[in-house]
């Protein structure tokens, strides 16, 4: 593919279909500007693209100032253009202005041999320049705690995360604190992501979509979230599939990190995880099925806390403590002995004994312990979540769970044994 692509017609009909794509979108958000009142369109944006890779293929051949000449020559038209545009129609915003430049500058990537590359800009800018409004109304809507919890995430991912050394320390060289933080940030990232789905997701939604969005960010926190409401809501049915509905989507969040940390772990992990997901899924849709109807239940009183560095912190300190445990656990009684962190780990939080197991079945434990031991701290923590219905939400809506919680244990134990 790649090799068809570099012949120079091919590559001129590729940048053309990009700056068409570019030009398009630009030339429909523009369509009620007045004849002559537009410095470029679809038919221009096509010329920038061409002009790209004709400009990359003269510095390939010939010289890189070439390209470079040619960039700065169609930077200053256009930037002339728009000067003028602006003064007329007070209208400052450099869009177009960036987009043409970056349309010019796919061309070259064209050029050099780069069309996925360049494909995959195209899109993404497009994507970027139609989405104008939304991505306005949705700054508009963040809040300071909200824009502190990206930023955060920013900080220990993209400049923390780095520095860290990747080797072992401590006890059996157990802890590395590259691979310990980069799992931090990836249940962060999980955290911070279901927090903005539920945001997005609007008052008007219902407790069974927020409760989906909720079991990405904590199904624990959620099913303690819908126990609590339930002393003040008389909707037990429709909380309880909610519950049911959270704890669904903890089995292929679970899939989801091992399939990260080692993808060999999937197809033994498939069938106890994936059962245990359609048979709480199946409960949650007979139960909101068969509910009467009540209204909207507003997602503030689902939704978690938006990231915070702290909660990270003890994460990992968590997820610290259960990696020596393990690793002590399996010097000192062998490898059997993880299972007992396994169920006493998923207590509390299935995720870091997860990425734990999955770490060490790259050179450190058996494949079948390590899908063993996921399989018991998902047992272990949707038994849990059952404890805690019941404790915070009563009989009344344990009455309603019970059923789907048992059978999803008991076919989770049982495909365990197989």
């Amino acid at each position: 593919m790649m090799d068809l692509i570099s012949d120079p017609i091919l590559q001129l009909l590729t940048a053309a279909a990009l700056g068409l794509l570019i030009g398009l979108e630009r030339g429909w958000h523009e369509r009620e500007t007045r004849t002559g009142g537009r410095i470029a369109g679809i038919r221009t944006f096509t010329l920038i693209a061409i002009s790209g890779q004709i400009g990359g293929l003269l510095g390939t051949l010939l010289s890189p100032w070439i390209t470079v000449t040619a960039l700065i020559a169609i930077a200053g038209l256009l930037g002339l253009g728009y000067r003028l545009n602006a003064d007329e129609d007070r209208d400052y915003g450099a869009t177009s202005f960036v987009a043409s430049i970056l349309t010019y500058l796919l061309g070259v990537l064209v050029a050099l041999d780069q069309p996925a590359l360049a494909v995959a800009a195209a899109v993404i800018i497009s994507v970027l320049l139609h989405f104008k409004e939304t991505l306005h109304s949705w700054l508009a809507r963040l809040s300071s705690s909200e824009l502190r919890g990206i930023l955060q995430l920013g900080l220990i991912s993209a400049v923390l995360l780095p520095v860290l050394p990747n080797e072992g320390f401590g006890p059996w060289q157990a802890l590395n604190p590259y691979e310990i933080w980069l799992l931090v940030v990836l249940i962060a990232g999980i955290s911070l992501t279901g927090y903005f789905a539920m945001q997005l997701a609007g008052t008007d939604k219902g407790v069974m979509i927020t409760s989906a969005l909720g079991g990405i960010a904590s199904s624990t926190a959620t099913t303690l979230s819908l126990a609590r409401m339930s002393q003040r809501l008389p909707l037990h049915r429709l909380l309880a599939g909610g519950i049911m509905l959270a704890s669904a989507i903890m089995y292929p969040r679970i899939l989801f990190e091992v399939a990260v940390l080692n993808r060999a772990l999937l197809p033994d992990l498939l069938l106890p995880l994936g059962a245990m997901s359609l048979i709480s899924l199946a409960a949650a849709v007979w139960l909101w099925r068969h509910d009467e109807p009540h209204g909207q239940v507003s997602v503030d009183k689902i939704a978690a806390s938006p990231f915070q560095l702290g909660p990270a912190l003890k994460f990992g300190l968590l997820l610290v403590v259960i990696m020596l445990a393990a690793e002590g656990i399996k010097t000192h009684i062998g490898e059997q002995g993880l299972w007992l962190v396994s169920i006493i780990a998923g207590l509390t939080d299935v995720d870091a004994i997860t990425l734990t197991l999955a770490r060490m079945a790259h050179n450190g434990i058996a494949h079948d312990t390590a899908v063993t031991g996921i399989t018991l701290a998902a047992i272990s923590n949707t038994l849990v979540k059952g404890m805690l219905a019941a404790l915070a939400g009563g009989w009344k809506l344990m009455r309603q769970l019970w059923f789907g919680l048992g059978l999803a244990l008991c076919a989770g134990g049982i495909l365990l044994l197989f």
